[in-house]
């Protein structure tokens, strides 16, 4: 799987797109390989606050759950819906459908985040 470059890439293998103040997050490809394949995805509620670091996600895979944290502070303002009823696409598509939550942030500048 090609990696995209317009992204960034936290320590923990999540994957953020910045879009103005909007941030969508998903996990890498390589993360989604360590996991297996995911069984189920506990997402954070739309209009939660979370801050830096913050664990916001659950992904159960049939190896084992990983949380998930939130790269900078912000809002949820959306969440991937589809993976209540497909989880796998975590598995089959990290970098596109399998995204994770998107945020709505006041800082987008989060030392840490690597190319």
């Amino acid at each position: 799987m090609s990696i995209p470059q317009n992204l960034k890439y936290t320590k923990e293998h999540e994957w953020v797109k910045i879009e103005g103040n909007k941030v969508t997050l998903g996990i890498t490809d390589f993360a989604q390989g360590q996991l297996g394949d995911i069984v189920f995805v506990e997402l954070p509620d739309v209009d939660d606050s979370v801050g830096s670091g913050d664990s916001i996600i659950v992904l159960e895979s049939v190896k084992a759950a990983a949380d998930v944290y939130a790269p900078m502070a912000g809002t949820i303002i959306k969440v991937n819906e589809g993976l209540e009823d497909d989880p796998s696409l975590v598995n089959t598509d990290p970098y596109g459908e399998g995204w994770l939550v998107a945020l709505e942030v006041e800082d987008v500048e989060v030392p840490g985040l690597m190319t």
